[in-house]
């Protein structure tokens, strides 16, 4: 009699194409293990195979066609399934939301165009993490089931191992978390497959069962297979088929099950990652943030000026993607591996930055520009669909002359510290006002500039008139940051107090979820006013512990409430990490963080979390019981804490590079050690009354990590550009335009936009230069992708993630 439970036996090679070895030898592994499976097939005729990640296959593409076909063969004959749909399985925290998109963009055409299907079940098996904004990502790329392992039930617990997963915007995706492992040994499996036997519960009597020899590839071998017809025979198990994810959904949503809805992210797996190796996590948001900006200005080009459209987008983002896979952007692979990295990560970035200069060259290059002797050009390109005022930097070969806009209009502007130490180079730094995905042209003019200092300051105190900032000369901490226009203290105490902490755990962080054990902190060297004019003041915080040197210069603007800090560390302690700490003076709060093309509001209970371009925490403040709050944007950190109502802020972790327990390091033996020296990156904070959605949290954050382009010109009497244009306006401010491309298959452009603030929204896309307008409704934190036709006449229309 047959058992009314069943068990789908799931074959397959997980592959880390990276982890405790490099790019190469997971190169052969791909091979070797594809090579394997087939011909498990050939031997077995009930044997299934599935697989994932559009990469793997490209690399059997290019260097072995022959398997490459019999690969197509099985595909086409049911015994070898693609699932996963993406280009590699990613971290699942750290890539931004459009990095998610084009993971499913690339993969699911890749396999559309090679083997005429598309995948349907998401497939991150080993991914340390899922942001709470995948379902809705999955859902429109054509992926309407998930299947993953981490968390385990004791770091995370659900209703079930099959659930329904639920994002903001209402999307869901049937989701399945896989007992005990993704892989096995490659004898028998008897124990492994009693354990998972024993998971099955009424009503749900379909479980899946996943085997085959992993991490380094191999897959199911010939004692697996024979393992599974031999215990096929035995009564007292449920009954056991080579099967695959999609049949596995296809059986049990015949069922009419009563599945639960989880509408949360799924944490936390290894937490130290969301901190292990700054420099692989700088480098992604860096060529996530080019791309993204040289992809609009390319776009915009190609309509206004003819330029021809880049057609290596596509190998910048691969890259990017691939660095994306969980064991490299997690930080937990050997040191080796981020040499290769950083290779990657800098071929898509000169991909990105060439794009980029020929697109806003060319548009330059045709703005009307008469001549004027003596007067400079200077065109300020902004990425942003909304008009902006931006710090604008850059290098000219000239000093003391006056800066006007393209209506004549003088605009403060500062001399500081050239790049170059050498004569005749010189910086300036205005606040530019930028129209929406536009440009504007400023010029600088034999002349006296305006250089009365608008901003109060001292060697310790910057003041604006509306926000005063002052420091403790000792400790070189922020003593007090006060809103003058309300009359509060931001700040419980001392603040941006530069922590370190004792971390003795493995690079994972295995087992660790909280990083509060303090022993020390940073003690400034000195503290200084460094700058001083009619744009900004900077006052320069030198600090120091043990060997290790910080340097920290905080920035306040005449005409921005938002204060920046550019941050230099010199990191010589091991075994160690380091945070900043700010505690706020706050009742009632609510911590939110930014999550790929989403938001969530989490616990302040000091746990680790992974966070992109912003936190913020907002209440009431004590003393007056005003509404208010603290916006803390970053370039490129993932991992924060909340801990009742202190934000910190992880900057680095040291660990043994690809240390995992159980095994201990030899105490006389010679290690590398993470985050060795020095790095870089920005901070800023953002007071404001209200609530996050209010006060422009999100644009201020897209702001500082897509800054504005400056290019230096010269005279074109003959253009036919005005000296300042708009190319595309998106209101209102929740909700927001992040791509501009070309889309794949033609010569349409595609517009993404995604709502911010978890409101239903009726928006207004503008074109302005196109005599184009759209409206828009979208729900609550809703993406949507336009695809504008070449054809002007033709009507803009929604597509998927995709574009299909």
């Amino acid at each position: 009699m047959t058992s009314p439970k069943k068990l789908h036996m799931i074959g397959n090679a997980h592959i880390d194409p990276v982890w405790l070895w490099q790019w190469q030898e997971g190169f052969h592994e791909v091979k070797a293990s594809f090579r394997s499976a087939l011909d498990r097939i050939n031997e077995y005729e009930e044997f299934t195979f599935v697989s994932s990640s559009a990469a793997f296959y490209e690399w059997v593409e290019q260097s072995d066609p022959v398997m490459f076909e019999e690969i197509r063969q099985r595909v086409a004959d049911g015994r070898w399934e693609i699932v996963g749909g993406w280009w590699i399985q990613p971290d699942c925290n750290i890539p931004g939301g459009e990095s998610f998109v084009r993971q499913g963009l690339y993969g699911q055409r890749y396999f559309r165009q090679k083997f005429g299907v598309t995948a349907t079940v998401g497939y991150n098996v080993d991914s340390f993490g899922h942001a709470g904004s995948l379902p809705q990502i999955l859902k429109k790329s054509g992926l309407d089931y998930y299947v993953f392992m981490r968390p385990s039930p004791h770091e995370k617990g659900l209703p079930g191992r099959l659930f329904w997963w639920e994002s903001d915007d209402g999307s869901r995706v049937l989701t399945f978390r896989i007992p005990f492992e993704y892989c096995t040994w490659g004898k028998e499996l008897d124990k492994h497959i009693r354990r998972c036997a024993a998971e099955i519960k009424a009503p749900f009597t379909e479980l899946m069962c996943f085997y085959g020899v992993g991490n380094h590839g191999g897959g199911p071998t010939r004692e697996n297979i024979e393992s599974i017809r031999r215990l096929q025979n035995d009564p007292d198990l449920p009954e056991l088929v080579f099967s695959t994810p999609n049949r596995f959904f296809e059986s049990i949503t015949t069922k009419n099950l009563p599945f639960p809805t989880v509408h949360e992210d799924l944490q936390h797996h290894a937490s130290g990652t969301y901190a292990a190796h700054s420099g692989v996590k700088r480098w992604n948001r860096l060529a996530e943030s080019l791309l993204m900006t040289a992809e609009s200005w390319s776009a915009v080009a190609m309509r206004v000026t003819g330029q021809p459209y880049p057609t290596d987008f596509d190998r910048a983002w691969k890259g990017v993607l691939f660095n994306q896979f969980h064991d490299i952007m997690a930080g937990t692979s050997i040191e080796g591996a981020y040499e290769d990295a950083r290779d990657l990560y800098g071929e898509a970035m000169s991909i990105g930055s060439r794009a980029l200069n020929l697109a806003v060259q060319s548009l330059n290059w045709q703005i009307n520009v008469p001549y004027v002797e003596g007067s400079t050009p200077i065109t300020v390109f902004n990425p942003h669909a909304w008009e902006t005022r931006s710090n604008v930097q850059l290098e000219t070969g000239r000093r003391g002359h006056l800066l006007v806009d393209d209506q004549d209009r003088p605009v403060p502007v500062q001399y500081v510290q050239s790049h170059a130490t050498a004569g005749g180079r010189f910086r300036i730094s205005f606040l530019a006002e930028l129209p929406a995905l536009g440009y504007r042209t400023f010029h600088l003019r034999p002349g006296e500039p305006v250089d009365e200092p608008t901003v109060a300051a001292t060697d310790t105190v910057l003041d604006n008139g509306r926000i005063r900032l002052e420091f403790d000369p000792q400790t070189g901490n922020i003593a007090s940051l006060r809103d003058l226009h309300h009359n509060l203290e931001v700040f419980a105490g001392q603040a941006a107090i530069p922590t370190v902490i004792d971390d003795s755990s493995d690079t994972w962080s295995h087992n660790v979820f909280h990083f509060d054990k303090a022993i020390g902190q940073f003690m400034a060297t000195s503290v200084e006013r460094v700058e001083h004019g009619p744009v900004k003041s900077v006052i320069r915080v030198k600090s120091a512990y043990n060997s290790s040197r910080l340097v920290q210069d905080f920035t306040m603007y005449r005409d921005l409430d938002r204060i920046d800090v550019r941050v230099f560390v010199d990191w010589r302690e091991q075994m160690k990490a380091f945070k900043f700490r700010f505690p706020l003076n706050q009742i009632f709060m609510r911590i939110v963080h930014e999550i790929p093309y989403g938001h969530i509001e989490r616990f302040a209970g000091g746990e680790e979390e992974p966070t992109q371009r912003w936190i913020d925490v907002s209440g009431v403040e004590r003393s007056t019981g005003t509404s208010y709050g603290l916006s803390l944007l970053n370039d490129g950190k993932y991992s924060f804490d909340v801990h009742i109502r202190d934000i910190g802020l992880t900057v680095l972790r040291s660990p043994i590079y690809a240390h995992h327990i159980p095994a201990q390091p030899d105490p006389e033996g010679h290690y590398s050690y993470m985050d060795q020296g020095i790095q870089r990156f920005t901070y800023s904070l953002l007071p404001h009354p209200g609530k996050w959605e209010t006060a422009g949290t999100v644009r201020h954050a897209a702001e500082i990590n897509q800054p504005p382009v400056a290019i230096i010109g010269t005279y074109h009497p003959d253009g036919t550009l005005p000296q300042s244009a708009s190319f595309l306006c998106v209101e209102p401010a929740n909700v927001l335009a992040t791509v501009l491309k070309k889309a794949e298959n033609n010569d349409d452009l595609i517009l993404r936009c995604y709502e911010t603030n978890r409101e239903a929204t009726r928006a207004v896309i503008h074109f302005p230069a196109w005599d184009r307008r759209i409206e828009a409704d979208f729900g609550p934190c809703e993406i949507k992708t336009f695809r504008i036709p070449a054809n002007g006449e033709a009507p803009v229309v929604e597509t998927n993630l995709i574009e299909e």
